[in-house]
């Protein structure tokens, strides 16, 4: 019983300190550069900061972003103590084992970009195959479409960046390049050398994935903890108010610069 005791004190000693600093600081969230989910030029650090942080506000938290590569961010966000989690991050199985998920904080449309006069016909992924397909080095694409690379069944082509894709595919050396929906919008209106090319682009109607995006919290005591006050918070949350008007704002912002 005195060696529980003296384990119970050596527990509450290390986590006890931990968890009462949480309580004061601001959630330290590791991240990528996704516009317009979020960015280090946007308002509040892009849309789904915006929501973040509006979450955070409701248990008394500022929220603190820091920016790299999203392997990166995934491995900094996962296991280093000066941060609490990553986001915004898609729903897999493999995270899953790996960090507390938060409840949806929002959605991502998933599908190929294409040019416009080499559309990409297919009804089933397995059409794809014998086509190279563009994706974000460490992006989960959905379940299906994720196996089927692992498989060989589908190739791709992996690069740092959506822009850098969407240079490929406008240059030839891919067929497609899956992107989300979104992003694709706020690039073709933000990217000068991008938005010259607009008219050559369109977004295919038949998505490859719908997927919900989360804040993927540390597997620790400190991240359950916080992961339960943030679903609590998201349930009091207009999730869906705030994105319309995350994009009002920045479609008047950068139609302002366009003119």
């Amino acid at each position: 019983m005195k060696c529980i005791g003296v384990l119970l004190l050596v527990c509450g000693t290390l986590v006890g300190p931990q968890l009462a600093r949480a309580e004061t600081q601001p959630l330290h969230l590791a991240s990528l550069e996704w516009l317009p989910y979020v960015g280090p030029g946007l308002p509040d650090g892009g849309m789904s900061g915006a929501v973040a942080k509006a979450a955070a506000a409701r248990f008394g938290h500022g929220i603190k972003i820091s920016y790299f590569p999203w392997k990166r961010a995934m491995q900094a966000g996962g296991s280093d103590p000066d941060f609490v989690g990553y986001f915004p991050a898609y729903h897999t199985a493999e995270r899953a084992r790996e960090c507390h998920f938060s409840a949806s904080m929002g959605n991502s449309t998933v599908g190929l970009a294409m040019l416009t006069a080499a559309p990409l016909r297919w009804r089933v992924l397995d059409d794809l195959a014998g086509n190279k397909l563009g994706v974000v080095l460490g992006y989960s694409n959905g379940a299906a479409f994720d196996q089927m690379i692992k498989s060989g069944k589908l190739a791709v082509d992996a690069s740092e960046s959506d822009t850098i894709n969407l240079k490929k595919l406008l240059a030839g050396r891919v067929r497609a390049v899956v992107i989300d929906k979104a992003v694709l919008r706020y690039l073709l209106a933000s990217d000068p050398a991008l938005s010259k090319e607009r008219a050559k682009l369109v977004f295919d109607e038949r998505p490859l994935a719908e997927l919900t995006l989360h804040v993927c919290f540390q597997r620790t005591p400190l991240g359950l903890k916080l992961k339960q006050s943030f679903d609590a918070a998201l349930l009091q949350t207009d999730i869906a108010k705030i994105e319309n008007a995350y994009f009002d704002k920045l479609d008047r912002t950068l139609g302002a610069v366009r003119r």
